[in-house]
C-alpha cells in the first residue's frame, strides 16, 4: 500500500478520534452518562459500531468503551523508516475513523436536534438529511434487491463548477445509482452545487445530501451495514460476514472531488474495508493491485467526463441501461421527482381533466409495431401551464399474449413515464395524473415521447409475451371519456377474475426469490390468495414474469400432495422451500402466524404480530413510525423477523394480503385483527369493509383499535371488550 496514503489515513484517523474524544468529554460534562443517544428511528443503534463490534451505544456513557477501543486499535503514525507493511494499519485506521464519526454525529443529534431534517427531502431552510431512518432503508431496500438500484456513489467535496456537478449526478442517476453526498472543498459542497444547477435532491431522486461535513460520510457506511442486518440476517459483531456481504452485494464506491485531506484519506481507508474503491479527480497516489476490493483500490486523476464510467469499471458493477428514444435523461432515479405549480408546462388528469390508461390485446393484423399516434392536440399546440384530457392506450399483439398479461403491462405505464426526467406521474387506471415540466418541454419532450418510451421499455422488459405494440394518445375530451368507459368495464372484469381465483382450485403456485440477493435463505411462495410480502407481486405477476423469463426468480411450484389443509402445507411446496432455501428450511405454513409461519425478508410492507393478552393479532405498515401494542416499532419488528427466518408469532406481509381470504386463516383469519395504524386502516378501508361483511361481522373495521385508542395491549383491551370484538371470545390463539 502507498506509504503516502497510509500516513495520511492514519493522521486523519488520529484527528477524527481526537475530535470525537473532545466532543464526548464536553457532552458528558453537560448531560451526564445516562443521556440517551442514537440516530432517530433506527433499530441498529450506531450501525457501524453495532455491526462490526457488536456493542450497543444507547447512552453517552456507552461511548467511553468505544473510544477506548478506538485508541487501542488506532495505529501509531507512520515513521520515516518503517519495516512493516502499511495495509493493515491503514485499514484499522479507516475502521476506527467510522467508529469515531458515528460518535461525533450521534452527539450532534443531541447538541443540535434540528441540524438534520430527519426525513426524505430537504426543507426550504435545510438541505441536510442526516442518517436514513429504517423506514427509508426498507422503502429503498427493495430497489437494491430487484436491481433498479445496483449500488451507490459516496461523493465527497465539490466539482469545479455546478455544471460539472450536475453532469456527474445525472450520469450516476442514469446508471440508476444512488448518490450519497458529504464534506466540502474550497467552501463548496456537491449538494449545494446541484441546487445551484436547478437539480432536485433528496431520497426520491436518489441524490442524498447526508451532511455538510466529512463526518457525515459515515452515514453511507451505516446504510451499507444496515442492509446486511435487514436483508442478510447478519448478526451484530459478525464483522467478517458484514464486510464480505458489502463487498459482494452492495456495489458502492467513493468519489472524492477536490484535494484529498488526511480526513478524506481516513474515510477512504474505511471504505476499502467494505470493498468500496476510491476514484479521485486529483493526482493522488494510486493503489492498483487487487486484494480487498474486487479490482483496484485507489485510482486517481480521472477526468470528470470519464469518472463515472471509470468508477463503475473499477467497482466491477454491471449496469444495464436501455436506450430510450427521448430527449431527456431516463432511468429509475428520476421516478422520485416532484413537479410543483409553476414548474409544469402541461398537466393532465388529477381531477383537473379526465385521464385514463389502458392496455388491451389486439389481433396481429390490427397492430403496427412502433406506431405512435397523438390524436388531438400535442403539447406544442397549447400554451404554457395548460391542461389537457389524456387517454394512453397501449395495444399489444402476439402469439404468446394472454388477457391475464394486460394488467401487468398496464401497471408499468406509471413507472416508465416517471423514469423520464421532468415528467411526473402518479396513480393508474382512470385516476392517473401527469405533469410535464417546462424544462422537459424546452429539451423537446412531447406527448409523442410517452409512446416512444413505452414502446422501447415494454419491448425490452416484456417482449417475450408479445410481438408488436402500438401506442395511441388521445387528447380530445369526448374520446378520452369514451375510452375511459370501455376501460372501466375491463377493469371490473379483471378484478373479478383475479378475486375469483382460490388456492384450492389452483394446482400451480409461484416462487419469488428476488430478495435472496439480500436475504439468502428467504423463499416467498405466492398463491392466488397470498400476495408477495413486498406487495409488488401477485400470482398473475409471477405467472407473467415466468413466461417472460423462465430461468428468473419467479418459478412455478407444483403443490403436490396436501399435507395440512388448515395450515396450508403441501408436499411439492415444502420440497421447493427446502431446495430454494439451500436446506435451511424444509417447510412452512401458508395460513398461520403461530405454527411455522413463512419466512420474512426486509422488504415486507407490513409486519403482523400476535398479541396474547388481546387474543388477537396486530399489524403495522412501514410508513407508521410510532409505537405498537407488541412493544416494538416497525423498524425493530422488521429487523427481528427479517433476514429469511421463520418466527412463530410474527410474519411479514403485503397490505393487500390483509383482506385476502387465506390471511392467517388457520388462526382465525381477519377476525383476529385487533389493532392497526389509522393510516393503514384508511388506506384499505373499502376492501376491509367488504371482507368484514363477507366474514359476517360488518362492524369489524370499527372494532379494530388504532393508535388513537392506545399503543399497548393494556390500553386497547378495554376498547376491544367494549366493542365486542370477536377475537376476545375466540379460542386462545396460543
Amino acid at each position: 500500500m502507498s506509504k503516502i496514503i497510509a500516513s495520511a489515513a492514519i493522521r486523519g484517523a488520529h484527528k477524527i478520534v481526537g475530535q470525537a474524544d473532545k466532543k464526548w468529554q464536553e457532552a458528558m460534562d453537560k448531560w451526564g452518562a445516562n443521556e440517551p443517544v442514537g440516530f432517530p428511528n433506527t433499530a441498529y443503534y450506531l450501525p457501524v459500531i453495532y455491526g462490526i463490534l457488536g456493542i450497543k451505544v444507547e447512552k453517552l456513557g456507552d461511548m467511553e468503551e468505544i473510544l477506548k477501543k478506538c485508541k487501542l486499535i488506532l495505529p501509531p503514525p507512520v515513521r520515516e523508516t518503517h519495516p512493516l507493511p502499511y495495509l493493515a494499519p491503514a485499514l484499522d485506521a479507516g475502521m476506527v475513523t467510522f467508529f469515531a464519526e458515528e460518535l461525533i454525529e450521534a452527539i450532534r443529534y443531541l447538541e443540535e436536534p434540528d441540524f438534520y431534517t430527519k426525513q426524505e427531502d430537504p426543507t426550504d431552510n435545510n438541505i441536510w438529511l442526516g442518517a436514513a431512518d429504517d423506514v427509508i432503508l426498507r422503502k429503498r431496500g427493495i430497489e437494491f434487491v430487484d436491481g433498479t438500484a445496483p449500488g451507490f456513489a459516496a461523493v465527497l467535496g465539490a466539482a469545479p463548477t455546478s455544471e460539472i456537478a450536475a453532469s456527474i449526478a445525472q450520469e450516476l442517476q442514469q446508471k440508476n445509482l444512488y448518490v450519497f453526498m458529504s464534506a466540502e472543498y474550497n467552501g463548496k459542497r456537491f449538494a449545494e452545487q446541484l441546487l445551484e444547477a436547478g437539480v432536485q435532491i433528496g431520497w426520491p431522486t436518489r441524490l442524498v445530501s447526508f451532511g455538510p461535513d466529512i463526518t457525515a460520510t459515515v452515514f453511507a457506511a451505516g446504510f451499507a451495514i444496515r442492509a446486511g442486518f435487514s436483508f442478510g440476517g447478519i448478526e451484530p459483531g459478525d464483522f467478517r460476514k458484514h464486510l464480505i456481504y458489502n463487498k459482494d452485494r452492495i456495489f458502492a464506491f467513493a468519489l472524492p472531488l477536490g484535494s484529498v485531506t488526511d480526513e478524506w484519506y481516513a474515510n477512504a481507508a474505511g471504505a476499502i474495508n467494505f470493498g468500496f474503491p476510491t476514484i479521485a479527480d486529483t493526482p493522488i497516489p494510486e493503489i492498483l493491485p487487487t486484494g480487498i476490493c474486487t479490482y483496484e483500490h485507489v485510482v486517481s486523476n480521472i477526468p470528470h467526463d470519464n469518472i463515472v464510467a471509470k468508477a463503475i469499471e473499477v467497482r466491477g458493477l454491471k449496469v444495464a441501461v436501455a436506450e430510450v428514444p427521448v430527449p431527456v435523461a431516463f432511468g429509475p432515479a428520476f421516478e422520485g421527482e416532484r413537479v410543483r405549480k409553476g414548474e409544469w408546462y402541461l398537466e393532465c388528469g388529477g381531477g383537473r381533466t379526465p385521464m385514463v390508461e389502458w392496455c388491451t390485446s389486439k389481433r396481429m393484423d390490427e397492430v403496427e409495431d412502433g406506431k405512435i399516434e397523438v390524436i388531438g392536440s400535442e403539447i406544442t399546440d397549447v400554451p404554457d401551464e395548460s391542461t389537457l384530457p389524456l387517454a394512453i392506450v397501449v395495444e399489444v399483439a402476439g402469439r404468446e399474449m394472454e388477457e391475464d398479461y394486460e394488467p401487468i403491462l398496464e401497471r408499468q405505464v406509471h413507472h416508465l413515464i416517471n423514469y423520464a426526467q421532468g415528467v411526473w406521474h402518479i396513480g393508474q387506471r382512470d385516476i392517473a395524473w401527469l405533469r410535464i415540466t417546462k424544462s422537459a418541454f424546452e429539451k423537446g419532450f412531447r406527448l409523442y415521447h410517452i409512446g416512444a418510451l413505452l414502446h422501447a421499455k415494454l419491448h425490452q422488459d416484456f417482449g417475450r409475451i408479445f410481438d408488436k405494440i402500438q401506442v395511441k394518445l388521445y387528447t380530445e375530451e369526448n374520446s378520452v371519456k369514451e375510452i375511459a368507459e370501455k376501460a372501466k368495464a375491463v377493469y371490473g372484469a379483471r378484478d373479478a377474475r383475479i378475486e375469483g381465483m382460490t388456492d384450492e382450485t389452483t394446482d400451480m403456485y409461484y416462487s419469488c426469490t428476488l430478495c435472496q440477493s439480500f436475504a439468502p435463505n428467504h423463499v416467498c411462495v405466492i398463491t392466488p390468495e397470498k400476495t408477495g410480502l413486498c406487495g409488488s407481486y401477485n400470482w398473475m405477476d409471477c405467472k407473467a414474469a415466468y413466461e417472460i423469463n423462465p430461468t428468473g426468480p419467479n418459478q412455478p411450484v407444483l403443490k403436490g400432495e396436501t399435507l395440512d389443509t388448515k395450515l396450508g402445507q403441501w408436499k411439492g411446496v415444502n420440497a421447493f422451500i427446502y431446495k430454494a432455501s439451500r436446506g435451511n428450511l424444509d417447510h412452512y405454513s401458508m395460513y398461520s402466524i403461530v405454527n411455522d409461519p413463512w419466512t420474512t425478508c426486509g422488504c415486507c410492507e407490513c409486519v403482523a404480530a400476535v398479541l396474547p393478552l388481546c387474543n388477537g393479532v396486530m399489524t403495522v405498515n412501514r410508513e407508521y413510525i410510532g409505537e405498537t401494542p407488541c412493544g416494538m416499532r416497525f423498524t425493530t419488528l422488521a429487523g427481528t423477523v427479517g433476514g429469511g427466518v421463520s418466527t412463530p408469532g410474527f410474519i411479514g406481509h403485503g397490505k393487500y394480503n390483509i383482506c385476502q381470504r387465506k390471511f392467517i386463516s388457520a388462526d382465525g383469519g381477519l377476525l383476529r385483527m385487533v389493532w392497526m395504524p389509522k393510516m393503514l386502516k384508511e388506506e384499505i378501508a373499502e376492501r376491509l369493509k367488504a371482507r368484514a361483511i363477507e366474514v359476517g361481522v360488518p362492524d369489524l373495521p370499527d372494532m379494530i383499535a388504532d393508535e388513537t385508542v392506545g399503543t399497548t395491549e393494556e390500553e386497547i383491551l378495554p376498547f376491544l371488550e367494549e366493542k365486542g370484538h370477536p377475537a376476545i371470545s375466540m379460542e386462545p390463539i396460543i
